[in-house]
């Protein structure tokens, strides 16, 4: 659930404001009362007098965050709005698609609050926008005039270099031209935002739009990182770790990578079954048994990796037991039919049995492949969408009670 509030707009102000304002201000928030001052204090002083401007909050705080926004907001010169979301669905990126779907002007600009993006910037993204017909401009540390001057010490500098090349490595079209896609800090024509399409998962909410919905045209101005105001940075190990499952995800949309990271996995499983093989043995069981009771492992092992990286989205068409059974049942099907088709090869075409069970092993992995996402993790059709309604309603109900 989103609680709304928009604060009222002074009588006495220095422009009169028109609505839709020409630029939206989005700010995803957790946990940042000590900086939120600090911060309407920055775009009252820059932004107004140059641009129109309204400010969105999306609130994912636990503390007093929102109360903060409503009372600070009633000196602003402009609309500020705050939506404080119950169940933070896609973390800090959801939050900024949220924000977005609630911006009522052309430009969207997104920025951290806790006051190390300058919000002096804030006109220049989108006058940039605006001279460049571009419909995304990122502010960068990492072009001519730009500075990471306020990243706290060299790990965070390592990491944030680290993910810059990797990223940029994994997605050089979908990236290029832009030099720093884990920037947070980004002006964005609205109608350049297919919200339907974004996944986002974690905090790298740039690096979804470029990939996913990449506007027609970049461009980039420099920005000097500032040292945050007041608190700790929310970055952690979970973060990272989301950070890899997002880029995984990113890089295996399309079928063929699909394809290809089942196959990678599928590669891995060779490691528990093995493993288990060697444990059975060794404790005395027939190997027949034992490869079988082995192969399971190797199954299972698949099965976590190919839910958590692979079909992370479309894990909640089905119940964990159903995906699970079918996934386990094509997985061993797998087996039962690669011998009857080496055969087929040998006897009925003339092949040698080393080409006969390259070519069975490369038809049953396409059969699996095809298997596991037609009738493991495809939507049912006709059920999809009251499922989803009998959720909404379960989780409102919850929330009642």
């Amino acid at each position: 659930m989103t609680h709304e509030y928009t604060a009222p707009v002074p009588d006495v102000r220095p422009t009169e404001i028109p609505e839709p304002g020409a630029v939206t201000i989005v700010v995803p928030t957790f946990n940042e009362s000590a900086n939120i001052r600090q911060l309407l204090r920055q775009i009252t002083e820059s932004v107004p007098t140059r641009l129109p401007c309204e400010v969105v909050f999306v609130d994912d705080s636990t503390d007093d965050t929102p109360e903060v926004i409503q009372e600070a907001a009633k000196d602003c010169p402009f609309p500020v709005t705050v939506l404080h979301r119950e169940e933070p669905v896609g973390g800090l990126g959801g939050a900024v698609v949220e924000g977005m779907k609630a911006a009522t002007s052309d430009w969207i600009v997104v920025m951290d609050g806790d006051c190390q993006h300058p919000p002096s910037l804030v006109p220049e993204l989108v006058a940039t926008g605006e001279r460049a017909n571009a419909g995304l401009v990122v502010a960068s540390r990492y072009i001519k005039g730009g500075s990471r001057a306020g990243l706290a010490g060299s790990y965070r500098v390592a990491v944030s270099r680290g993910a810059t090349w990797l990223t940029k490595s994994l997605f050089p079209r979908r990236l290029h031209g832009i030099s720093d896609p884990m920037s947070g800090f980004f002006a964005i024509r609205r109608s350049d935002i297919t919200a339907d399409a974004l996944k986002p998962l974690g905090y790298k909410i740039l690096l979804e739009l470029a990939v996913r919905s990449r506007p027609r045209a970049v461009t980039e101005v420099p920005f000097v990182f500032q040292d945050r105001f007041a608190g700790e940075s929310k970055s952690s190990a979970q973060e990272g770790f989301r950070f890899l499952r997002h880029l995984v995800g990113l890089r295996t949309a399309s079928p063929v990578a699909r394809m290809v990271g089942f196959g990678l996995i599928g590669a891995t499983g060779f490691v528990p079954n093995l493993l288990g093989l060697y444990v059975l043995t060794l404790l005395g069981m027939h190997y027949v048994p034992a490869e079988i009771l082995a192969n399971q492992l190797g199954v299972a092992w698949n099965f976590l990796l190919i839910e958590h990286l692979l079909f992370r989205d479309r894990r909640f068409h089905r119940r964990w037991w159903d995906r699970a059974g079918r996934f386990a049942l094509l997985a061993n099907a797998d087996l039962v039919l690669r011998i009857p088709l080496i055969a087929l090869f040998v006897h009925r075409f003339g092949m040698g049995v080393l080409s006969a069970t390259a070519l069975a092993l490369v038809t049953t992995f396409v059969l699996r492949f095809v298997g596991t996402e037609a009738l493991v993790y495809l939507p049912r059709r006709g059920r999809t969408a009251s499922r989803t309604a009998r959720r909404a309603a379960s989780r409102t109900a919850r929330r009642a009670v």
